[in-house]
């Protein structure tokens, strides 16, 4: 079992900066492949960014590409967004999920993560 804890969402202006994070339990972090989705009100959860097990790729989506990175430090059992340029269109309730040996191919599929946090607002203004 592991466990999900985000921080470090907030309020932001647009053209503003916030990075957020998820502390994950356990001692296997390094074989979970990790991932960030977002939900606005009124959509359908979707993917953000992830960040493939073992040291394998990181990912994007194409909305946030060039704005928004992924990493993640083993070490800590950290994973991190760092959201640049933000926009009002980025406001919604980030969750941070993981799956155990997930493989780059299913990154940004949503059923195949085992494990979710509790979410963290992010509302950009305008």
């Amino acid at each position: 079992q592991v466990q999900l804890v985000e921080s470090g969402g907030g309020l932001a202006l647009a053209g503003g900066s916030l990075r957020l994070s998820c502390a994950a339990s356990g001692r296997t972090f390094s074989t979970y492949t990790m991932a960030w989705f977002r939900q606005a009100p009124g959509k359908e959860r979707e993917v953000v960014a992830a960040s493939i097990w073992g040291g394998g790729s990181a990912y994007v989506a194409d909305s946030v590409k060039g704005r928004f990175t992924i990493s993640r430090d083993n070490a800590k059992n950290t994973v991190y967004l760092q959201m640049n340029s933000l926009k009002p269109e980025d406001t919604a309730v980030y969750y941070c999920a993981a799956d155990r040996l997930l493989g780059g191919s299913k990154w940004y599929n949503r059923y195949e993560y085992d494990y979710w946090g509790q979410g963290t607002q992010v509302t950009v203004s305008s």
